[in-house]
């Protein structure tokens, strides 16, 4: 009886330790709002990734918010804005709409907006800002507490103040562009979207929509294929996602 008494005991130490452990040890994602409006960030998980948040919440200007994210989680965050909901949490957000509720559920994000995705790893984990799915706001990826290269990813500039005419999302008034489709969503040519006889590195190049794009955002994605100067990596890293972290 006593073995099995101090056996238990030690069993529980060590759940005590191990849960502590991974409770410090585990990484956090914190999301800035620096928009001077209310953002609705939405969360997608990769397939078979746990869902944080429901999927998505409200988030007031400047005001933040940390989501602790299980080890090897992957998937996208992005910002929807304009939205409006009713007490179910039923409604529509003007950009980055996901089926019309406050929790996305797994559900992605209405094109164009901007995408903040990330895949931790056991030694490294690898980050980006994408312009794949077009633009509505800027988002910025800030690492920290980690080692390696840890650089900044994001795209901080105004697309929608220089959005082509062709790729621009306007206001319900008309009076304003809320955000600005990528030439894939607005053309759904293979040319622009790297598919078919433009399925690889080789033959899909940059455009000339995408090389707006990557002017104004060099630390971003501009099409399916910009990957050199798009994705950064850092080990056991922290990471502080901005909106509208304008320069």
């Amino acid at each position: 009886m006593a073995a099995m008494l101090r056996s238990l005991l030690a069993l529980l130490l060590f759940t005590s330790i191990f849960s502590h452990i991974s409770e410090v040890s585990s990484t956090t994602i914190t999301l800035h709002n620096k928009c001077t409006h209310p953002v609705w960030p939405g969360i997608q998980p990769s397939a078979g990734k746990p869902i944080l948040a429901r999927g998505g919440f409200k988030l007031p200007p400047n005001k933040a918010y940390t989501l602790h994210i299980p080890p090897l989680w992957s998937g996208r965050l992005w910002g929807r804005h304009g939205c409006s909901f009713d007490a179910s949490g039923r409604g529509r957000c003007a950009t980055g709409d996901c089926g019309g509720s406050l929790y996305c559920n797994g559900i992605g994000g209405t094109p164009p907006a901007t995408l903040a995705e990330i895949t931790l790893g056991n030694e490294q984990d690898f980050y980006d800002v994408s312009l794949v799915d077009g633009y509505n706001l800027a988002i910025s990826i800030t690492p920290f507490k980690g080692s390696g290269k840890c650089s900044y990813a994001g795209c901080v500039s105004d697309l929608n103040l220089m959005c082509p005419l062709g790729l621009q999302v306007r206001s319900k008034d008309n009076r304003s562009v809320v955000a600005c489709k990528s030439a894939c969503f607005a053309f759904n040519s293979p040319r622009y979207c790297c598919t078919g006889r433009f399925g690889t590195p080789q033959a899909c190049k940059p455009t000339a929509y995408s090389r707006i794009f990557k002017a104004a955002c060099p630390k971003a994605y501009s099409y399916a294929y910009d990957d050199p100067t798009s994705i950064a990596t850092c080990t056991r890293g922290n990471y502080l996602v901005t909106f509208c972290h304008h320069r």
